[in-house]
């Protein structure tokens, strides 16, 4: 699987497509500008929701969540990149992000 870090994430500037596979309320607290939120929980049924036609950098809490989702998109055909550290190291590094 494919996997980047949230340094190289944010260098790849706003154009990148995120997908946040954390649970609604987890979202609705903090989140990198721009994502969309797919819960991990209802991702297959949600699967319409993905965008697609480029690469999707899938991101959760940490990482585990996110590489569940990104094995399954890269099964379903898709170019899905596992976002190493989550949420949690996005903060840690100081990058920018949106509350409540």
């Amino acid at each position: 699987m494919k996997s980047i870090s949230v340094k190289e994430l944010a260098a790849l500037g706003t154009d990148a497509a995120i997908v946040d596979v954390r649970e609604d309320h987890e979202y609705a607290e903090v989140r990198v500008a721009g994502t969309r939120s797919i819960p991990l929980s209802r991702f297959v049924e949600s699967l319409a929701d993905v965008p697609a036609g480029g690469t999707v950098y899938v991101m959760c809490a940490a990482g585990a969540r996110s590489a569940q989702a990104a094995a399954y998109l890269a099964d379903q055909g898709y170019d899905a990149v596992n976002v190493t550290g989550g949420i949690n190291e996005w903060q840690l590094d100081g990058l920018p992000v949106d509350r409540g």
